[in-house]
């Protein structure tokens, strides 16, 4: 009875708390942010200067006693009061968008297999920032929820969650995770290949925005069409600006040995999965979720690998926030595909 009193009089919020970005559902009106996962401190008094896109545009042009970081590294918690008030500024202005009375219900993605601490400090941060309770649920499970995968049914489902800072690779079946790895491979991994890529054939330094951006406009896992992009950069002997131009074979280069761990991954993913759902796995195919999922080819590249049927998600970047918001829209169904910090232990 209490519940249903709550739900009336608060919101119900779902975070991805991303690497690279934050994606933030509200119960009954969707996905209302999608901010990047960048704040801008203020080092001589402290303050918070901007957070999210704000704070993004300022990483590498800020003056000296002000720092834009990124407060989540690979995929969890790296400082504490930074996160929490990018949570509360997020929290904030989510429920501007909707006043209730009481503190929101808020559930967070987080990595597959993180520590008990690492639990912990989302929680806490979660509850600093403002909410009333705090559920936890791994990020595979919720994306495997948001397109809509059968988990709560005895089938199994394989799904690679390619984020910014973290791969996970799980099996769900019965509405749990049966097997799963997380690899620290992802899209700033392949940002900084690129990096170390440039600095040693073409003697050219460029930060990280400029290797995203072009690794999103001729990055490739397979052979295709040829593609070129210029760059620009410092260059490395004379140190001055140097322009150069760079094509879709040097991006796969600088890429592959990263590729081919991901692959590696889950390889050995499905060789201890249960030959019952293996089979079934072979048979329904693995699914690609998360930003990294948009790398052209990479569908093509790991069934290759893996010799099972891959396809990419339907918008693959919302998949972990729409998952959490399926489960506040049935919360009894999924309850138990979440975590408390209080035991760490599934809800009953």
């Amino acid at each position: 009875m209490l519940n249903k009193f709550y739900n009336v009089f608060s919101n119900n919020i779902g975070i991805d708390l991303g690497t690279v970005n934050t994606l933030v559902y509200l119960n009954g009106k969707g996905i209302v942010i999608n901010e990047p996962s960048v704040v801008a401190v203020n080092q001589k008094t402290g303050q918070i200067v901007a957070v999210g896109a704000d704070a993004k545009q300022m990483i590498g042009r800020t003056p000296g006693h002000i720092k834009a970081v990124r407060p989540i590294v690979d995929g969890v918690i790296s400082d504490f009061e930074v996160t929490e008030e990018m949570l509360s500024y997020l929290i904030n202005k989510t429920e501007e968008l909707n006043k209730k009375m009481f503190r929101p219900k808020v559930i967070v993605g987080t990595p597959v297999g993180i520590t008990s601490v690492e639990t912990r400090a989302v929680h806490d941060a979660a509850r600093s920032a403002g909410a009333r309770e705090v559920y936890i649920i791994e990020e595979p499970m919720a994306a495997a929820i948001g397109i809509g995968l059968p988990v709560l049914e005895p089938v199994g489902s394989m799904i690679i969650d390619i984020g910014g800072g973290t791969s996970d690779i799980a099996v769900i079946s019965l509405g749990g995770i049966v097997k799963a790895k997380s690899l620290k491979i992802a899209g700033d991994r392949f940002n900084n290949d690129i990096i170390s890529y440039l600095k040693d054939e073409f003697k050219l330094l460029i930060g990280d925005r400029s290797a995203d951006a072009v690794k999103t406009a001729i990055g490739t896992a397979t052979s295709g069409p040829s593609m070129e992009a210029e760059i620009r950069g410092r260059d490395l002997i004379t140190g001055l600006p140097k322009a150069v131009i760079i094509t879709d074979s040097d991006i796969r280069e600088a890429i592959r040995p990263a590729l081919n761990s991901l692959a590696e991954g889950a390889a050995q993913v499905l060789e201890s999965t249960p030959p019952e759902l293996l089979s079934d796995i072979v048979s329904r195919g693995i699914t690609l979720v998360g930003g990294g999922a948009l790398l052209k080819g990479l569908d093509k590249l790991l069934a290759q690998a893996l010799k099972v049927p891959i396809k990419v998600a339907v918008d693959p970047l919302t998949a972990v926030a729409r998952g959490t918001g399926v489960v506040l829209e049935d919360f009894d169904n999924f309850k138990h595909t979440l975590f408390t910090v209080a035991e760490d232990e599934p809800l009953q």
